[in-house]
């Protein structure tokens, strides 16, 4: 996955009854736009993320609209 600061991040729910959380890439720490990602939550808390293989990530430029996963 590359993602890009400013991107919004859309991760969906480890459970049935789970939310869906969405923020968006405030730093990127990986190269070339690879994870670990610090993601200021809709919720307004701020984490550092690097999604594991059970994680379901969307990506989207804020310019561009474009969905990058």
């Amino acid at each position: 996955m590359k993602a890009a600061v400013g991107d919004r991040i859309t991760m969906a729910a480890e459970h049935v009854d789970g939310r869906v959380r969405e923020g968006t890439i405030r730093e990127v720490h990986g190269e070339g736009g690879a994870p670990p990602y610090l993601v200021e939550w809709s919720d307004g808390h701020t984490g550092l993320i690097h999604p594991g293989p059970g994680s379901v990530l969307k990506c989207e430029s804020a310019e561009a609209g474009n969905s990058k996963t």
